[in-house]
């Protein structure tokens, strides 16, 4: 069975890469978009998704991993929700400036759905992404 890729957007003010860490884990809740609380719903334990400071920053700084999945927003039951854990950062943030940039993912929702808070990623794509954050 592959693992699907997904693209979790967070105000790096309000909960960023340095919050996951120190807590280990965390309940990804708050979302209040159909479209990404579906991909909440659709995400399976163990898919590694890109964590992305939006805002400020602008940037994928590290990749989680789903750690338990199909939960209800403790806020809202009508809302989906996740637990993730950190994998790891990424050797170097890479900018929505560099994947606008590249032709090969002007088709990635995270550039054609921007607001979209929670984002499906074609293998692709997290390998293109993976690639640049090496450069």
């Amino acid at each position: 069975m592959s693992n699907r890729r997904w693209l979790m957007k967070t105000e790096p003010e309000a909960f960023g890469w340095d919050d996951l860490l120190r807590e280990g884990e965390s309940l990804w809740d708050g979302v209040r978009n159909h479209r990404a609380a579906n991909n909440l719903r659709a995400m399976a334990v163990g898919d590694e998704a890109f964590f992305y400071h939006s805002v400020k920053g602008k940037e994928i700084v590290g990749i989680a991993i789903v750690s338990e999945a199909g939960l209800t927003d403790p806020k809202d039951a009508k809302w989906a929700a996740v637990k993730v854990k950190p994998v790891r950062a990424l050797e170097r943030p890479v900018t929505l400036k560099e994947i606008k940039a590249e032709a090969e993912l002007a088709e990635m929702e995270l550039v054609r759905l921007s607001r979209l808070s929670v984002a499906q990623v074609q293998e692709d794509e997290w390998e293109r992404i993976c690639a640049m954050a090496r450069r």
